[in-house]
């Protein structure tokens, strides 16, 4: 199937499901699974937003403004995670533990208020990745369903229709939980957290593309894009004194520029 014909795909699986609960993060897959459910269910449609420590705070806004854009109704729920000690200790399993953890609320949620399904933003080309949270939802399949999965469509799919349909999250940079900046087997505290998005807020107007700010204890291990190596440099002593402000002591730059879920190298390697 071409992409116009996964999106119709998508559209009628969304009719059949009658009216949804989104899982909306303000990404791009969740924002164009948001609108086309908006457009096909109206009201019967409902973005929630999970809100954490883990939550970076320019998502947080910019998932209100997308779901005043869309006009779909948007809720925030506070998430509990943090409550639960094992994804405190941020094993490997971190992203299950809180997907299960949140996905459970949110089927809850709509059980409670008479929606017939939970909808999740995955897209084909999360299950080449490793993703432990996607174990969570199939566990929940009797309530959760990832309908642009179902429907075919890739990241590359997803970009090309929201553009086509003017959501400027067309482009937007893939997005993750402050929690993936942090080490697996590293506690997390919603002070680590908190520190890692002050910097990530005041590098990012320096940067065009994907900036990560992994946490290593005193050290600051910045991620960008091999293009815009050069830009950190140019700015490097107001990054670094920056830097140290929010607490790290040293500040380093990745001269392999950045890599999605690079801290996941941990585990190949642990694991050959």
């Amino acid at each position: 199937m071409n992409t116009e014909q996964k999106y119709e795909k998508l559209k009628k699986i969304l009719s059949h499901m009658g009216s949804v609960v989104i899982g909306f993060s303000g990404g791009v897959d969740s924002t164009l699974l948001s609108y086309t459910a908006y457009t096909v269910l109206g009201k019967q449609s409902l973005a929630v937003t999970a809100v954490s420590p883990t939550l970076p705070a320019s998502e947080r806004s910019d998932a209100k403004s997308l779901a005043e854009a869309i006009g779909i109704p948007h809720r925030e729920v506070l998430s509990t995670e943090f409550d639960n000690p094992n994804f405190v200790h941020n094993p490997k399993e971190r992203c299950y533990i809180c997907k299960k953890i949140r996905f459970e609320a949110l089927v809850k949620l709509a059980q409670r208020e008479g929606y017939q399904w939970v909808i999740d933003g995955g897209n084909i080309d999360d299950l080449d990745d490793y993703r432990p949270g996607m174990k969570a939802l199939l566990e929940l399949s009797d309530h959760v369903r990832s309908p642009m999965i179902e429907a075919g469509l890739g990241k590359a799919d997803i970009r090309i229709i929201s553009r086509q349909l003017g959501l400027r999250t067309w482009d937007k940079q893939s997005a993750a939980c402050l929690a993936s900046r942090i080490p697996y087997g590293m506690e997390l505290t919603s002070e680590r957290l908190e520190t890692i998005d002050k910097a990530e807020t005041y590098i990012a107007p320096f940067i065009q593309g994907s900036l990560r700010v992994r946490y290593h204890g005193d050290i600051a291990r910045i991620e960008v894009g091999m293009e815009e190596l050069s830009v950190i440099l140019k700015h490097r002593q107001s990054i670094v004194k920056a830097l140290k402000k929010c607490g790290f002591t040293y500040v380093t730059l990745d001269l392999g520029g950045y890599e999605m879920g690079s801290l996941n190298e941990e585990i190949s390697v642990k694991e050959e």
